[in-house]
């Protein structure tokens, strides 16, 4: 699992795992050096998942699996070779390859070095000893409870789901004298539900948790994931044109992620593909909006110690008062910085099967006026979530999606269902006209409060 903090209270096999694989990554990189990588790297992770998938009100599959593997990342002239085995007794062989592929790349000038060993500081709330010693039959306990509290709300029945667990354990290492590791814990679960109105009309309904700690029961989530079903039923047309929109947090995260956070990263700021290249200490928001990458924020999903290379990590101010005033790094990309940036410890492992790519970890938008943004509302609309924000242009910030579960509000209540409603836009449009709600949540890595828009709408 990625990004959790060790704690103590980690059980004694836990402990015992995480030292074992320490010696195999031990290995692997004397391996390395020895088939004459100049620099080396090794990460490692093992993990524990259930699974318990649900189909309509009853459980569909129930799984439970392990995984452990390490990566290699070989450096030789600046060029840098990459193979991963989940089989220990191959280890010479992921050597010699991973060497092999740096030789075949040729050098790179722009390359610096790995990350040398920095202290490091231990987040919160990431690591739940009950959640790491819960079995199956728990997660099948938890999930009757999903399915219960969806069967208190009449209309509307559950069509899919799901509820999982995973306990990991990482370590990484170079051969500059980076030696670290952590364990850590997550849960969520999630209900797709749908409602048939007496006129044959169909409306679905989504709703979620995610936690690093454990969830005792999800009546509540059963509960509102039908309730949003059953409210969408009977939707009118909406009316096109300009209109004020809430963008509940689920919705908002989807368009930040999609249409802003590629224009932070410091690879595609390099590359030319960022509006937003050249443009730090620019306003990019309005001025009482800030968002920050914060890697050490107690609870997050994407929290940890330290970055998929070992750096640190941060809290790093992304926009101060509506002023642009950093961008994302990892290693390499910091060193091709003129100013000879440093990295913000925002390299991010898809596991140990891949190399570091630049991500956010934590990304967290606020205010420093928030507002009850529905009870201001005399006339606009609810968004509750959205559909094809992957299709964002990354560049532009350009997006149009179709709004899901949509009300129209009128004098600061949330009334009809809207049957159907598109949304054109651009997030730094969004970013610097918007108005943001008193109601964060933690969609994902993203913590994001509603927030509030004029934009483009076109009913059907």
């Amino acid at each position: 699992m990625r990004r959790a903090a060790k704690k103590t209270s980690a059980t004694s096999d836990d402990l015992v795992m995480t030292e074992d694989l320490h010696l195999w990554g031990r290995r692997l990189l004397m391996l390395a050096e020895r088939a004459g990588a100049d620099e080396a790297e090794v990460f490692g992770l093992q993990s524990r998942s259930i699974d318990v998938d649900l189909r309509r009100d009853r459980v569909d599959m129930a799984s439970e699996s392990f995984s452990r593997g390490l990566g290699l990342r070989a450096v030789l002239k600046g060029a840098v070779g990459f193979s991963s085995t989940s089989d220990l007794s191959k280890l010479e062989m992921v050597a010699e390859s991973a060497v092999r592929a740096a030789r075949a790349r040729g050098s790179d000038e722009k390359w610096r070095y790995l990350p040398f060993p920095e202290e490091v500081s231990q987040p919160q709330e990431v690591y739940d000893p009950a959640l790491a010693e819960m079995g199956p039959e728990d997660c099948l306990g938890l999930s009757a409870t999903l399915i219960e509290g969806a069967g208190e709300v009449l209309g509307a029945e559950p069509v899919s789901g799901g509820v999982s667990i995973v306990w990991g354990s990482e370590i990484l290492m170079n051969s500059n004298g980076i030696e670290v590791d952590e364990m850590g814990t997550a849960f969520s679960a999630y209900l797709e539900t749908v409602a048939k109105g007496e006129d044959g009309t169909v409306a679905t309904g989504y709703d979620f948790v995610n936690s690093r700690t454990s969830i005792p029961d999800l009546a509540d989530l059963g509960r509102s994931a039908c309730d949003l079903a059953k409210r969408s039923v009977g939707g009118v047309r909406g009316e096109s044109g300009t209109a004020e929109v809430l963008l509940a947090p689920m919705a908002f995260a989807d368009i930040l992620g999609n249409a802003f956070v590629p224009s932070i990263l410091g690879d595609l700021v390099q590359k030319g593909r960022s509006s937003l290249a050249g443009r730090i200490g620019d306003p990019v928001a309005g001025e009482d909006i800030s968002i920050v990458d914060d890697g050490l924020f107690r609870g997050g999903m994407a929290t940890s110690s330290f970055d998929g290379e070992g750096v640190p990590s941060q809290k790093t101010a992304v926009v101060e008062r509506g002023f642009l005033s950093s961008f994302l790094y990892d290693t390499y990309t910091a060193g091709r910085e003129a100013t000879a940036a440093k990295s913000t410890g925002n390299a991010d492992r898809p596991g140990y099967s891949g190399i570091p790519r630049i991500g956010t970890s934590n990304l967290i938008l606020s205010s420093k006026s928030p507002k009850d943004l529905l009870a201001e509302t005399e006339r606009g609309y609810l968004v509750t979530g959205v559909i094809g924000a992957h299709t964002s242009n990354p560049v532009s910030g350009d997006f149009s999606v179709e709004a899901r579960n949509v009300f129209s509000v009128e004098d600061g209540v949330a009334l009809r269902p809207i049957r159907s409603l598109m949304l054109a836009g651009n997030v730094f449009d969004l970013l610097g006209s918007m108005k943001a709600g008193s109601d964060p949540r933690m969609v994902g890595s993203v913590i994001v409060p509603t927030a509030k828009v004029e934009m483009k709408v076109v009913g059907s």
